[in-house]
């Protein structure tokens, strides 16, 4: 009996221990399906418009929808893309708040933005403070409104102005809600400040743009703190050699303490001058595993990543140094949610996402597709029919009108790969609801009207320049002479004062001279937005046109253009490029587009052709009218807005390119003419057409380069710094000299004292490659090179590893050469070749990467007002 008891026990114990086993594997298989390893996420790059609400929210939603249609459970977006980031001083105004709330209430209650956590970007305000947020929400609660703790207050950014950057760290207070939200979640109250959400299966943390790039980001400590996914909600625009920046901070936040980082940036035109160029991505543990475009007409971009959550926490547990930093970490106030980014029981089938290779886009690539992105948005926002460009030849605008081309060409790839809100604004732009553009120049046909506007001093050779460009793309163009106009206007001066005022060339004075010049310039202007406002019209079509401008950014800050000519347009896509890249650019049609005209534009001296003949000479080049070369003005931009140098400070910096054939005195006379002529001509920059941003040194007096406009040009104490600089490095040297026993130019490989006519004939501040010496090269024509290079004793403060795309810290060199001949033609005579002697001083830069870029100087007089 006893055995038989123990049997029964036995098999009883035994079944028990069955029973357990089997449920405590139904119970894995539970928590199996809320503790997943593979998630999908979405970073965002929309289109938005600012005040454009209704607009805004249709481009939201639709995101979340391709971003759930793509298996993500978080979606991340763009900073501020509620209400649109360029809203400005509308941030003052209490509407856009309400209206920012109201759009947020239809999207936590649409039925198609349900089971997905999402990020919006919107300005919230708080206890009478307004801040610039990111607000979590999941199936009709908010979770989070986290606002911006680092905002942006440099450049083109003025955040400051509109939103107060939030203080209090690693805290959150209840903010209450409108009513209209409460209606909808019934929520009276949602967490407000620094804290991270944590789901079942990870923990999401947020930075808002500038704080990816501040010292001390906050994405540091939230990682440090065991947030895995970080998402950054960003509007960073286009500049040119800029993107390598961002792909290097974003790899870098994920690689120090590992994790998923979502950088989502906004693109296209919302009202202003920059544009945002997208490139949205997602990284892990150092490398970019997606990447969107950074240049595109499409107006939702919605990019995802499958990553494995254990990359993640793998890598962080293999990094002793952060592991010690980990555990001493104050913690962040959590936000607990009952979701799993993880879904269903298949994750492990998904394939992760892997390493992929960033292509960095050439200067010319960002030239023809950026600014050609924003005239499209302008055009197709603006409600008018087209662009209208006086088109004169000259390498500026044959540029602006190549850039207009590469638009055409967009709009039609983009139409041919089936982008359905390109064609509904073509055929709204062009009045013809079954259009659907194939060709790029029977597309340029209709929105776009170039016209040579000839004077009795334009030649035969710029206008069939034109014209071959103009047949080329295939614009509308126009071939018209605006001579009895000037006439008309000489004329009633000449009844009101009863004298005759003259060109240079014919006995007039300087005043007389630049005063015809101007006229000229300035009827141009006024014929185009006559012919932009009435040519549509003429030729039987609804709307009006665009004028586009074309002055460059060197231009602009010589101040060489005339007050209201051509250079005053409705927008310009070129004033903030320099003439170097502008270059580079025509050379870079050539091939792209099969411009074969471009080829003579470029070759030819760059000329106003606003003055007479000298004996069938060219009499006028913009170079000589400056008095400095557009790439010696690149020189003295980058030192004046990126060094933040005054006159006496840039003297200071390019002192050291001295040597017997470039004396202090020289560059110190170079700098001073530079300053004189900026400041004479600075309140030009006060009527600055809206031009593209694209170069960090840009003038523009609208934001991005606030400075006064009114001057004293003659810079009393500043230049009288300069001049005592200039004796005290003549004593050094003198001393130097002494010191050695012999002269600098008596010294192997140095060319004897130069004559005055050599001193004039100098090159140019030109940057060289010198490899791993860096430091400063001068070279005359007797130079012996087969022997060891001479450097000058002060060396550059240059990295010697320079990025691919990175805009590189100038070094200076001057060459020595003696003066050459110039080839000009001669217009009267058919185009035969006229040599003149020119004596101009040149100065020469190098990029270390060997491509040349010549700076040329010369003294001369004052651009026109």
């Amino acid at each position: 009996m006893r055995c038989c008891l123990y049997l029964a026990c036995l098999v009883a114990d035994c079944f028990l221990h069955v029973q357990n086993s089997l449920n405590l594997r139904l119970d894995f298989l539970k928590f199996k399906t809320k503790m997943g390893r593979k998630v999908i996420v979405a970073a965002c790059s929309l289109n938005q418009w600012s005040m454009d609400f209704l607009g805004n929210m249709k481009k939201i939603i639709e995101s979340i929808h391709e971003a759930k249609a793509q298996g993500a459970r978080f979606r991340a977006g763009q900073e501020l893309e509620i209400s649109g980031y360029s809203c400005s001083d509308h941030f003052f105004e209490s509407d856009t708040f309400l209206h920012s709330w109201e759009v947020l209430a239809r999207i936590i209650a649409h039925p198609g933005c349900q089971e997905i956590l999402c990020c919006v970007g919107m300005p919230v305000m708080h206890k009478n403070v307004s801040y610039n947020c990111q607000v979590f929400f999941l199936n009709k609660k908010i979770l989070l409104i986290r606002p911006k703790i680092m905002l942006a207050n440099e450049g083109n950014y003025r955040e400051p102005r509109w939103f107060t950057a939030w203080k209090k760290l690693k805290e959150v207070e209840d903010h209450y809600l409108p009513r209209m939200i409460y209606e909808i979640t019934g929520q009276r109250t949602v967490p407000f400040g620094d804290a991270i959400i944590s789901t079942y299966d990870t923990c999401i943390g947020a930075e808002i743009c500038e704080e990816l790039w501040n010292p001390n980001s906050r994405h540091i400590e939230m990682a440090l703190d065991g947030v895995e996914i970080i998402a950054n909600g960003s509007a960073s625009h286009h500049e040119l050699r800029k993107m390598y920046i961002r792909v290097d901070l974003v790899k870098s936040a994920s690689m120090k303490s590992g994790g998923v980082y979502i950088f989502c940036n906004g693109v296209g035109c919302d009202g202003e001058r920059v544009y945002w160029d997208g490139g949205s991505m997602i990284a892990l543990n150092g490398d970019i595993v997606s990447k969107g475009p950074q240049f595109s007409l499409e107006e939702v971009t919605v990019v995802t990543a499958t990553i494995d959550l254990e990359d993640v926490r793998s890598y962080k547990h293999k990094l002793g140094s952060r592991s010690d930093l980990a555990a001493s970490t104050k913690a962040f106030p959590r936000i607990n949610v009952e979701f799993a980014l993880c879904d269903g029981d298949d994750y492990n089938l998904l394939t992760d996402s892997k390493p992929i290779n960033v292509r960095f886009s050439s200067v010319e690539e960002e030239i023809r597709y950026g600014p050609a992105c924003w005239l499209w948005d302008y055009l197709r926002r603006s409600g008018q029919g087209g662009y209208f460009l006086p088109l004169s030849g000259g390498v500026d605008s044959s540029s602006t009108a190549c850039i207009v081309a590469s638009m055409c060409h967009l709009v039609c790839e983009a139409v041919e790969s089936g982008n359905k809100s390109v064609v509904c604004d073509i055929q709204r732009i062009t009045g013809q609801s079954d259009y659907i553009p194939s060709d790029p120049r029977e597309l340029a046909q209709r929105l776009f009207m170039t016209c040579y506007m000839s004077t009795t001093n334009s030649s035969a050779e710029t206008k069939s320049y034109a014209a071959e460009l103009a047949e080329q793309i295939g614009s509308y163009h126009m071939g018209i002479s605006v001579d009895l106009a000037v006439e008309s206007l000489l004329k009633i001066f000449q009844l009101a004062f009863s004298v005759v005022p003259r060109f240079k060339a014919h006995g007039g004075s300087l005043r007389e001279n630049l005063a015809m010049q101007n006229v000229q310039a300035r009827v141009r202007m006024v014929v185009s937005y006559l012919f932009a406002q009435l040519s549509l019209w003429a030729r039987g079509k609804p709307g009006g046109l665009l004028v586009l401008g074309s002055s460059n950014v060197d231009e602009s800050l010589r101040g060489y253009m005339t007050k209201y000519d051509c250079s005053s347009a409705d927008i310009n896509p070129i004033g903030g490029i320099s003439k170097t890249d502008l270059r580079r650019f025509i050379q870079y049609c050539v091939k792209a587009f099969k411009f074969s005209s471009l080829e003579k534009i470029n070759s030819a001296p760059p000329t106003a052709e606003l003055e007479p003949l000298e004996d069938g000479r060219l009499a006028q080049t913009d170079e000589e009218d400056m008095g400095m070369t557009y790439d010696e003005l690149s020189v003295y931009g980058k030192l004046r807005k990126q060094n933040c140098c005054g006159p006496y400070s840039m003297f200071c910096k390019l002192l050291h390119i001295s040597s017997q054939q470039c004396p202090p005195e020289q560059i110190a006379d170079k700098v001073k003419h530079f300053f004189r002529s900026y400041a004479v001509n600075r309140h030009k920059m006060t009527v600055l057409t809206p031009s593209y941003h694209c170069e960090s040194y840009s003038p523009d007096d609208n934001r991005f380069d606030q400075r006064q406009f009114l001057y004293n040009a003659k810079w009393l104490w500043q230049f009288a710094r300069i001049d005592a600089e200039v004796q005290k490095a003549n004593s050094s040297i003198q001393r130097i000299e002494q010191a050695s026993g012999k002269r600098t130019s008596d010294m192997p490989g140095y060319a004897n004292s130069p004559s005055p006519q050599v001193i004039n004939s100098l090159g140019s501040l030109t940057r060289q490659g010198l490899g791993s010496q860096g430091g400063v090269q001068v070279a005359s024509p007797g130079m012996d090179w087969t022997g060891p290079s001479r450097f000058a004793k002060i060396k550059e403060e240059i990295p010697s590893y320079q990025q691919p795309s990175s805009s590189p810290r100038l070094q200076y060199s001057v060459v020595i050469r003696d003066p050459h001949k110039r080839t000009t033609t001669d217009s009267a005579s058919g185009g035969s070749p006229v040599d003149t002697e020119d004596k101009r001083p040149r100065y020469q830069t190098f990029p270390s990467g060997g491509k040349n870029l010549k700076v040329e100087s010369q003294s001369a007089s004052q651009a026109s007002w």
